[in-house]
């Protein structure tokens, strides 16, 4: 590429440097027959024709000392070390002098201190004229060029004599024109440049030294370089037609610059190049006969021409103190500074350079913000010139900086939904979208019809998810790409999408169903909750299978059944769900249901009572539908069964509700029984004239209700119909087991318009006859009663008036003869004095006829008592205006309830006498 098609800038200021005391250009370089020139470590070295040394610093203050005799003809300033390096003549005709300084020591006069001097000797040590210097930064290598070809190698230490040696290296035809040092890791590597090849040595070798010719042409003295890349600095050489870059294995790229090159120099990553003006610029002094030359600043990495400018006749230049320094042979000294890159960039924005401006600002390590600036102006360029792709591409390199509505806004013309598309994919590859975002781009997609990039985008399972993934969902589902919102749904577990998808747009209720069979427990329950309903309406059969599976014990279908976590012998938790609560998905599907609930109570008989509840409710319900005789019986017979289940847990009430409601005889029967609801077994009976049956529960259920025969003969005394035989049952019951008085018998019978004296006869004869016998007995206990009483008072009066003959001769507690002291009772008992203190804590009473006769003083004791409760009772009734409080009352104290007072072992289970009842005569 020749050097006129790179964009020119002058991106550096050119300016004489003046001297900062007289405030006028610089001109004492004047007085200076300068041969060579050199900067580094904060200085410039100049050496000229008469042998001296000059230090420069940046206050343009010049130090100067002889070092030689005649002149100084080369210089080399380390980087790394403060060691200057200079080659001169102190005499005619003889090999010039090496020597080396230590500018860190200065001696007794002020000036540097050399620590080496050595003589530059060609291989034939014949005097010539030395044309190159190089010298290693590790101070163990330095190479000296002859003009006859020869290169002589200094191996050591570079500061002293005697840890050095040296030895030719190269032996040529050739005057040596250039010698550079480059390090490739553990190796040295030399170039060695003629004006006819270009040839590397290695150093390093254990053997000898190694050479290798990189080319067949070389360069001119001085227009040989090693450039201060910091990735891979190269050897770079000017010839006539271009500038080559070469490598320790060969030549690499080269640069087209036309034009005699005089001298190669670096700086800050420009080449600079000083060559002689081929436009014939006039001279800017008539009576000085200088060479106009240009001095021209290349940016290789951006490929432009940074700074091109005439300079009369280029003696050096020189880089420091962050500026170049030329010194041209008119005696001045002219500064190129280098613009700084916000004004670089300036200029390349007003020529509307905004690919030069971003390449530049990289080079120079622009922060991110201001190339984030910069993508966006020339974005900004690109669009308003109608070159949307470009524009787009440049907006792109802006995310996460600049704000993705200023360029959405842009592009929100149909027309331009290519160019919007690229750029949300683009965000989305960032992770910088947002849902808004997510959803513009699928609607580009959409839009675009474009299936393959939906794909790439949302259908990919190993692609990093880059975008709000429920948005995607909704976008597609929306734009009917059903199979892509399922896609989603399903790799990232949104399990309510993926449902609904399935059951309100495809209607595909069979994968519905078989999704939710794969969730996990939680998951499913949640779904079939949401969704019972729909898919017990469209899939019944597969749905009842499914809720079966969650009310019993729970496995996802696309799991084992054996799960290998459990096989170490840790149990498997069960996992199941209340059947009651999925009862109301089974609307207007009794079938499924009642097969569902004869599931549950089968595998779970602890079933909650709602199970139970619901399946009798279905039960009763079909027997009523039900028309086939077969049909109805099997039902009933499945019906009872469950009422009778011992199992079972239906709530009684309820179930006698429904069994009412269904008007199911038998479960009615059977609940008034489990309820021990006697009466109402017998009203039923009573309701639908069943005498049979009203007979029988009363035997049935006599024992645990006596007054469900008097309501019996009630019944049947109401009956227009002849109940004679039933009538004369009770009878005999009720005189059997004395449940009424006569008197009330004869005055119920009396109302009956069948119940004639025959009924009645035998029952009254009975009773009569039974009578009769009782007053017969009490009369003979009252005379029986009359004999003992005067028997009884005899004997008291004659306790009380005449003595009592004790001749019992034994005790009656230890049952030995009698001795003194002894004690007698009246009623034949005698004890030992010490037997009847030991036996009895009562002086008054005897250890023997002592528990009797506590039984009869409790007998007559609570005989008072309830005669003295009874009279009270019916004095308050009679008193009250509210009755029935005061018998509540009385209820609750337990005053109605029959007492038992049960003595001990010896003696007979004695009753008390029931009260009298307080409601009537009966």
């Amino acid at each position: 590429m020749a050097f006129l098609q790179w964009r020119r800038f002058n991106f550096f200021d050119k300016e004489i440097v003046t001297d900062p005391d007289e405030n006028k250009p610089f001109d004492k370089l004047k007085e200076l027959n300068i041969s060579a020139c050199v900067s580094g470590r904060g200085q410039v070295v100049l050496g000229d024709f008469e042998g001296s040394l000059h230090f420069m610093n940046r206050q343009l203050r010049v130090n100067s000392f002889k070092a030689y005799g005649i002149r100084v003809s080369h210089l080399y300033q380390l980087k790394q070390h403060n060691i200057l390096v200079t080659i001169g003549e102190d005499e005619e005709g003889i090999n010039p002098l090496i020597k080396v300084w230590n500018l860190d020591k200065p001696d007794k006069f002020g000036s540097p201190t050399c620590t080496r001097i050595v003589r530059a000797l060609p291989g034939n040590n014949k005097p010539t004229p030395v044309t190159c210097l190089a010298v290693h930064e590790n101070l163990n290598h330095m190479v000296v060029g002859f003009e006859n070809g020869s290169v002589v190698l200094f191996r050591g230490d570079v500061t002293r004599d005697r840890h050095s040696k040296q030895r030719t290296i190269h032996d040529g035809p050739h005057p040596i024109t250039g010698l550079s040092f480059k390090s490739s890791g553990r190796q040295t590597i030399l170039f060695v440049v003629t004006e006819h090849v270009t040839m590397a040595m290695n150093l390093s070798a254990k053997d000898k030294d190694t050479k290798e010719v990189l080319d067949q042409h070389g360069c001119k003295l001085r227009c040989s370089i090693m450039s201060d890349m910091t990735q891979d600095n190269q050897l770079v050489l000017g010839r006539q037609d271009a500038v080559y870059f070469y490598q320790p294995d060969g030549r690499g790229p080269c640069l087209v610059f036309e034009g005699e090159k005089l001298q190669l120099h670096w700086f800050r990553g420009y080449l600079v190049v000083v060559g002689k003006d081929s436009k014939g610029i006039p001279r800017p002094m008539a009576n000085q006969n200088l060479d106009m030359h240009i001095v021209t600043v290349y940016d290789i990495q951006n490929k432009f021409i940074a700074c091109s400018v005439p300079i009369p006749e280029v003696i050096d230049v020189v880089s420091e103190w962050g500026a170049l320094y030329i010194i041209s042979g008119d005696g001045k000294m002219y500064l190129l500074q280098e613009k700084d890159t916000q004004t670089k960039l300036e200029m390349l924005f007003k020529k509307n350079l905004y690919q030069v401006a971003i390449n530049l600002a990289k080079s120079q390590q622009y922060d991110q913000e201001g190339l984030i600036d910069i993508f966006r102006q020339y974005g900004d360029h690109l669009y308003s010139k109608g070159d949307h792709d470009g524009a787009i591409a440049q907006y792109i390199k802006t995310i996460g900086k600049l704000e993705a509505s200023y360029v959405i806004r842009k592009f929100l013309d149909a027309q331009r939904i290519h160019n919007l598309t690229a750029y949300l994919q683009a965000l989305h590859k960032a992770q910088q979208a947002t849902e808004d975002h997510t959803t513009l781009l699928l609607n580009c997609y959409t839009k675009l019809k474009d299936v393959s990039k939906l794909d790439e985008f949302i259908m990919t399972k190993d692609r990093e998810i880059d975008f709000d993934v429920e948005t995607a969902i909704k976008v597609c589902r929306q734009a009917a790409y059903y199979d892509h919102a399922l896609f989603l749904a399903e790799l990232h577990n949104k399990h309510e999408w993926y449902l609904r998808i399935q059951l309100e747009s495809i209607k595909n209720y069979q994968k519905a169903l078989d999704y939710i069979g794969k969730l996990d427990f939680m998951e499913a329950e949640s779904n079939l909750k949401r969704y019972g309903k729909v898919l017990m309406a469209e899939v019944p059969q597969e749905t009842t299978e499914l809720l079966k599976r969650l009310c019993t014990d729970y496995r996802p279908s696309n799991k084992p059944l054996v799960d290998m976590n459990t096989l170490g012998g840790e149990v498997p938790k069960i996992q199941r769900a209340n059947a009651d609560e999925f009862i109301h998905i089974f609307v207007n599907n009794s079938q499924r249901l009642t097969e569902f609930l004869e599931h549950m109570v089968k595998v779970q008989p602890n079933s909650p009572a709602l199970v139970y509840n619901t399946l009798l409710e279905l039960y009763l319900h079909c027997i009523v539908h039900e028309t086939d005789i077969s049909s109805k019986t099997e039902r009933e017979r499945k019906t009872l069964d469950l009422l009778q289940n011992p199992d079972a847990g239906y709530d009684l009430d309820q179930a006698l509700v429904l069994c009412q409601m269904n008007n199911f005889k038998a479960g009615i029967l059977y609940l008034y029984e489990k309820a021990r609801l006697y009466q109402q077994i017998l009203r039923y009976h009573m309701e639908h004239n069943e005498y049979v049956h009203v007979i029988d529960t009363c035997k049935r259920f006599g024992d645990k209700d006596q007054n469900l025969w008097t309501q019996a003969l009630a019944y049947f005394a109401r009956k227009e119909e002849n109940c004679k035989t039933h009538m004369m049952e009770v009878l005999s019951q009720i005189d059997k087991k004395n449940l009424l008085p006569p008197l009330i018998v004869i005055q119920t019978l009396a109302t009956s318009s069948t119940a004639t004296l025959a009924v009645v006869k035998d029952y009254i004869t009975r009773r009569l006859q039974y009578e009769s016998d009782q007053i017969a007995e009490d009369q003979r206990l009252i005379n029986q009663y009359r004999e003992e009483t005067e028997k009884m008072r005899k004997q008291i009066e004659e306790l009380k008036t005449s003595a009592k003959i004790f001749q019992v001769s034994k005790c009656s507690a230890c049952g030995y003869g009698l001795e003194l002291p002894s004690v007698h009772f009246l009623c034949q008992h005698s004890y030992h004095q010490h037997c009847f203190e030991s036996y009895s804590d009562n002086e008054a009473e005897c250890p023997v006829c002592l528990p009797e006769n506590r039984k009869l003083l409790d007998i007559i004791r609570a005989q008072e008592q309830s005669k003295d409760l009874h009279e009270q009772f019916h004095h308050q009734l009679e008193r009250s205006t509210d009755g029935f409080s005061v018998v509540a009352d009385y209820f609750g104290r337990g005053v109605f309830k029959t007492a038992q007072f049960v003595p001990e072992n010896t003696g007979p289970r004695i009753s008390k006498p029931e009260p009298l009842n307080p409601f009537g005569d009966f």
